[in-house]
């Protein structure tokens, strides 16, 4: 079947994302992943940006839409009123299909004033507004501005854009799946809900305790029209990630979690 993988991170070279490639069996070129995406009929990926939002940035090959990506301390950096013309430039062309923003990263809730502009440029443009939670790489970042539950005020206080909750929140798992049963426009993404490469039958058995309550959650509220199948790459190897969330979706619902819901949520038009 057709997939979408609408959670990936395009870095160009850098020995950081280079080492981190190598370790889970890839090399850090868009080259590469195209090839990848092909051997695993994934005809598409999102890319979740890290660039300033400059409008030179953020070229890629047809086989990607992205999400220009924002902090808080970057806004300020560049400049809280330039940043939003940036934006905007940006979510006119067809290959941008949203906005992610990365909370934790930077010491601001989503409910920061600094982050009203681009609500409202979201609601303009229709196209959504994904939002890092859970967890975070590195000991510096700060959860409490990334907890699922953050999504709630932005949710409710801006009933006509689309948000996606990123990674489910994890681990915060009964906090994501109430925000997202309670927010009609509110849609998850579950990728990076692990990291590396992992023997499956292995994880599955180790880590059986997580697995159950990630698969109840993941079925809480029968939201599957909103689940949307992302890796994380290269956080991951994406063959054994696909293996992995193969595993925690019920096969009726794979047409809609790994192509149908991107496709939909993102207007990617596929």
């Amino acid at each position: 079947m057709k997939r979408i993988d609408a959670h990936v991170h395009l870095f160009g070279p850098d020995p950081w994302a280079d080492e981190l490639a190598r370790s889970v069996g890839h090399e850090n070129t868009e080259e590469h992943v195209v090839q990848q995406m092909e051997q695993l009929d994934i005809v598409h990926a999102v890319v979740m940006g890290n660039q300033d939002p400059t409008p030179q940035a953020y070229r890629f090959g047809p086989q990607f839409s992205y999400c220009v990506g924002l902090d808080g301390a970057q806004i300020q950096r560049l400049g809280p009123g330039k940043v939003p013309a940036m934006v905007e430039e940006h979510l006119r062309r067809p290959a941008c299909c949203g906005i992610k923003l990365y909370p934790g990263y930077a010491p601001h809730y989503i409910s920061d004033p600094l982050y009203e502009p681009y609500y409202e440029l979201a609601e303009q443009y229709g196209k959504p507004v994904a939002v890092h939670t859970g967890q975070t790489q590195g000991p510096n970042a700060k959860l409490k501005y990334c907890h699922p539950l953050t999504l709630d005020d932005v949710a409710a206080d801006h009933p006509y854009v689309q948000f996606v909750m990123c990674h489910f929140g994890n681990p915060f798992l009964a906090d994501a799946a109430a925000v997202l049963e309670k927010n009609p426009n509110m849609a998850a993404e579950i990728s990076g809900l692990l990291c590396g490469y992992e023997n499956l039958d292995d994880y599955f058995i180790g880590k059986r305790e997580y697995i159950n309550m990630l698969r109840g959650w993941l079925g809480y509220g029968d939201y599957w029209d909103r689940l949307i199948f992302g890796t994380d790459w290269p956080g991951v190897n994406m063959e054994n990630y696909l293996g992995f969330i193969q595993r925690l979706i019920p096969e009726q619902y794979d047409q809609q979690v790994f192509f149908d819901n991107a496709n939909r949520i993102y207007r990617l038009g596929l």
